[in-house]
């Protein structure tokens, strides 16, 4: 169990790092547990990014500090450097052979951050508007790549030393019975063109500001459900409102969240990036929450009863992941609206179709 005092901690450094207001840190901190806490929340840079802009005397020993900051250098810039350069020769394959490359999530999430080297780098998912299957079949023709595809919205393919999961859905419409109508949305979206940078010279799409808004908040929900978040993944979803804000039709937003049952999970992510990391209230349209689920979603981020570190043996894989359907009720219960038992059903066949899922 997570103390109240590294916690809170924690979360004060969180804020020092993006630029928020931070609270002081006790001087008997222990300082291995905080920087393990920021390892699994993906923040061990912004943690660092916190702690220079402490007093010295609230600081770790030297040492320490110096080995952090090596640390981030090596597993934080100097990957991003390889992240972007390895984004642009993917792009540069594309545009060569006639395909448009928009990139999802991470790198597009990362522009939007404080030092966008500052956000993990970790898989570049990519979407080509609706040329996934005939992208593929060049890639494997012109380079020889093999191609996975046992997941159910996307497949696998390795580009120099990162995984890219190529989507022909943004979400898996097998998992269950309203994903179909939803994911209609998403294609529509997925037309929109109009948003492009160049990296290392290359054209690259961004996502339309609908279309990254809804993906982002349904992507960390389903994480959510499954699984479970980290605080990065909702600093990718605040960052984005504060700098896209004022292009995001808002009300659009929210209808189609209530539509789909999953506004009263978006307002709690909210009221996290905005009581917890210290982003303005008027990021968001409205703060509308209810204070002791928001603490019980912030637990869970932080320390997950059930997370994703799976037995190797079968039998004691699948019975891990009923324990932690079973536990994760009281989660699907916020952004879904299909009972659980139909989407037990429909998890099973979809598991079923795609074995390597399981």
């Amino acid at each position: 169990m997570i103390l109240f005092e590294v916690k809170e901690a924690f979360l004060g450094l969180v804020r020092l790092g993006i630029g928020h207001h931070g609270a002081g840190i006790p001087l008997n901190v222990e300082w291995n547990t905080i920087e393990n806490l920021a390892a699994e929340q993906g923040l061990s840079a912004i943690l660092v990014d916190g702690l220079e802009k402490l007093p010295w005397e609230q600081k770790p020993p030297k040492p320490v500090m110096l080995q952090w900051i090596g640390e981030v250098l090596q597993g934080y810039e100097y990957r991003y450097e390889q992240y972007r350069k390895a984004i642009a020769e993917l792009a540069a394959f594309y545009n060569e052979h006639g395909f448009k490359i928009m990139v999802l999530k991470g790198y597009a999430c990362g522009l939007d951050w404080p030092k966008p080297e500052h956000r993990p780098c970790g898989d570049i998912d990519i979407w080509l508007f609706g040329a996934q299957k005939e992208a593929d079949e060049m890639m494997i023709r012109k380079n020889g790549l093999e191609i996975e595809n046992g997941q159910h919205h996307h497949t696998i393919f390795y580009w120099h030393d990162f995984m890219v999961e190529n989507h022909y859905d943004f979400i898996n419409v097998r998992h269950n019975k309203e994903n179909p109508e939803l994911e209609k949305v998403f294609k529509e979206l997925g037309k929109d063109d109009s948003y492009s940078i160049e990296v290392y010279g290359e054209r690259v799409y961004l996502p339309s500001p609908n279309l990254h808004a809804l993906f982002l908040l349904r992507h960390a929900m389903a994480h959510f459900v499954a699984t479970g978040i980290t605080l990065r993944q909702l600093m990718d979803w605040a960052f984005y409102a504060k700098a896209h804000g004022n292009e995001i039709d808002w009300t659009w937003l929210e209808g189609v969240l209530e539509k789909f049952g999953m506004k009263r999970l978006y307002d709690l992510f909210n009221a996290i990036c905005v009581e917890d990391l210290g982003f303005s209230v008027n990021t968001f349209p409205r703060a509308q929450f209810e204070p002791s689920l928001k603490e019980r979603v912030l637990k869970d981020i932080l320390e997950p009863e059930y997370n994703n570190d799976l037995p190797a043996n079968f039998l004691r894989r699948v019975v891990y992941k009923w324990k932690r359907w079973k536990a994760n009720g009281w989660k699907y219960e916020l952004c879904y609206n299909e009972s659980r038992s139909s989407a037990f059903w429909h998890g099973v066949w979809m598991h079923l179709m795609k074995p390597k899922s399981i």
